[in-house]
Order: structure tokens, then C-alpha cells, then sequence
């Protein structure tokens, strides 16, 4: 049975269709990526099934949740960890994960031991009592994934998880995320620029063009599917949306904005 499964999904901002007849389903287990230019709809994607957006029109269930009907359930079944910081700087990590261990439910008998291993998986422990604003990019994105994880969520939902990070803590990240899913069979939904970050993690991928897919596969599948010898994700991405810079500079100013102002707050 699918963890995520999504028919026909719409959202609509006035006259602009951010997200248009989006269709697909997620096994359990999975690390799906998503790819697509500034713009493509893949944030507003995600927001929608993390009901943080009404979506306007199509069905989709999360871990078997209608996102319209059911959004309490489906918020405390998945993990989310947005582009946008989502821990507070003049709290320790300890007192952040304690807040989110309240906004859970997760029992008080249970909280300090909770916070302690998840501190400790995501290789915080010992950092767990200084002020979040000492930490680094690294540190942080690792704290937002353990907030995300500390109700042991059924998917987890990463949006650019790694804009911003020098190659080390990219790498980490990556080693983290293949990690929640080898021990916990977590499910990761995730957005990503980097072409090398969806080849290493992703089992399939789907490409978001003007709010529509307009590829979907695994890795090899998408790079074999060119009329190129030794086709990389790259050529595939430009394949696809070749041409986003003639018909999307009108709103490139706001999309960098928003792209370098998430880097700047991780490095």
C-alpha cells in the first residue's frame, strides 16, 4: 500500500496555477525526490501535503489520511522540515526539542529520554544545552531534522534540505538521511537543486515544470531516457525545462531572493 498517493492535486493562487493536476504514489520506505527550476511549484507542493495549503482541487492521502478531512492525523504522522528556519536561536537545542516534545503530545514520563536519543542520532548530544545561534549551518539543519523526527513520523518531508551547507555537512546530510531510512524504513519527500544530491539518495524522481510533471523515474531510467551517451541528471534537468530563463525573468528577482536568503541564514 502507498504512504503518499496523490490524484489530479491543484492549487491555485488567483489566475496562477501553481500546482496543476499533480499525480503520484509514494512507497514506504522511499526517498522521493523532487526537482524543478525557482518557481516550479515544488514548495507549494509540499506545503499542500503537509496541510499547511488547501489544496483546490484533487485528493490526497498521507499515510492514509485525506489532507482536506483529516489534517490533525496527518500532522502528527510526517515530519516536516521547511526552507524557512524552524528553531528558535535564543534557545538551546535541548529547549527547542522540548517545546516540539509538548506540541506532540509525547508523553512527560518519555520526554527526556526521547529528546536524549534523538539528540544523540542526529550526533547533537553533546552541543544539546549551548544556544542554537552558537551552532552552524550543519548543526542546525540537524536540529530541525530531529525536531522533525522526535514523534518517530511515517514520512518526513524535507524541503532543500541542504541550500546553504559546505560540501562536508551536505555529505552528513546525506549520510543522515539514508540513515532514517535503513533503521527506521522512514519515507523522505524531498526538493532539492542539486543534481548530485538526487542521483545519491533518491530511488525515483519527478521533475515539476510550471506546476506539472514532466518526467518521473528512477535516476537511471530518467538519464537513459535522453538521445545522449552517458546522459548526467543534469542534462536531464535542462532537457526538461530548457526554457525556464526565457519565459521566467520576470520573477527571478524574487526567486533568488528567496534562495540566497535561505543559504545566508545556514551558513
Amino acid at each position: 500500500m502507498s504512504i503518499v498517493t496523490i490524484h489530479e492535486l491543484t492549487k491555485q493562487f488567483g489566475s496562477h496555477r501553481a500546482v496543476d493536476r499533480f499525480s503520484l504514489s509514494i512507497e514506504p520506505g522511499e526517498i522521493f525526490g523532487l526537482l524543478g527550476p525557482n518557481g516550479a511549484g515544488k514548495s507549494t507542493l509540499v506545503k499542500v501535503l503537509t496541510t499547511l495549503l488547501s489544496p483546490t482541487s484533487g485528493q490526497a492521502l498521507v499515510a492514509g489520511y485525506d489532507i482536506r478531512r483529516q489534517t490533525v492525523a496527518v500532522q502528527r504522522t510526517i515530519g516536516y522540515v521547511p526552507q524557512s528556519l524552524s528553531v528558535d536561536g535564543t534557545l538551546t537545542g535541548y529547549e527547542n526539542m522540548l517545546i516540539i516534545s509538548k506540541l506532540y503530545g509525547v508523553p512527560r514520563q518519555q520526554r527526556l529520554e526521547r529528546i536524549r536519543l534523538a539528540l544523540h542520532y542526529v550526533g547533537l548530544d553533546s552541543v544539546a544545552h549551548r544556544l542554537v545561534n552558537t551552532y552552524s549551518g550543519g548543526m542546525i539543519r540537524r536540529l530541525e531534522i530531529a525536531q522533525a523526527t522526535l514523534h518517530h513520523p511515517a514520512i518526513l518531508f524535507l524541503d532543500e534540505p541542504t541550500v546553504g551547507l559546505d560540501p562536508v555537512a551536505r555529505k552528513s546530510m546525506w549520510e543522515l538521511i539514508l540513515q532514517l531510512r535503513h533503521d527506521h524504513n522512514t519515507t523522505v519527500f524531498l526538493t532539492t537543486h542539486f543534481m548530485d544530491e538526487a542521483d545519491e539518495l533518491c530511488d525515483r524522481l519527478a521533475i515539476l515544470y510550471h506546476g506539472q510533471q514532466v518526467a518521473i523515474g528512477t535516476p537511471a531510467q530518467l538519464k537513459a531516457g535522453l538521445p545522449m551517451p552517458n546522459a548526467t541528471l543534469d542534462d536531464v534537468f535542462i532537457h526538461y525545462t530548457q526554457d525556464y530563463l526565457v519565459t521566467n525573468e520576470e520573477s527571478s528577482y524574487h526567486d533568488t531572493s528567496a534562495t540566497r536568503r535561505a543559504a545566508r541564514r545556514l551558513s
